[in-house]
């Protein structure tokens, strides 16, 4: 997985606690640490080039241009990406293509599969943060 902010966090916890061996590319020092210390696999994600022909399934959650054409070329045929990061993702979708990389984009999930409760998580976070500005 690349990217360890909100969805990063609870995507490795969830993929983890279904029996996946889970590695996350990060950049931040202090969410490697965390990484570590939750027992994932660490990786730097300003270092992508040279690893990632080891997964089968590589997730980005960065929301911006990560996967380059140079790190898609590390893919091995049969990975799958999936790019859950907002617009304008983080896959160079034309080199994808163009190598027969596979992937998927799925961007606005939460609010395509689960719109109610992608509403109630959006005003659980409004009314925490009224109450925390005293509002």
């Amino acid at each position: 997985m690349i990217g360890y902010g909100r969805v990063g966090k609870m995507l490795a916890y969830r993929l983890s606690g279904m029996g996946a061996k889970v590695s996350v590319a990060a950049r931040s020092f202090t969410d490697l640490a965390w990484i570590e210390a939750y027992g994932y696999g660490v990786e730097r994600s300003d270092q992508l080039e040279g690893w990632l022909c080891a997964y089968d399934l590589v997730i980005n959650t960065v929301p911006a241009r990560i996967l380059t054409r140079e790190a898609l070329q590390d893919l091995n045929q049969d990975c799958l990406v999936i790019d859950v990061a907002s617009k304008p993702g983080g896959v160079d979708f034309d080199a994808a293509a163009e190598l027969g990389i596979r992937v998927v984009w799925a961007l606005s999930l939460p609010g395509k599969v689960a719109p109610t409760t992608a509403g109630e998580g959006i005003k659980k976070v409004i009314y925490n943060i009224m109450h925390e500005l005293g509002v």
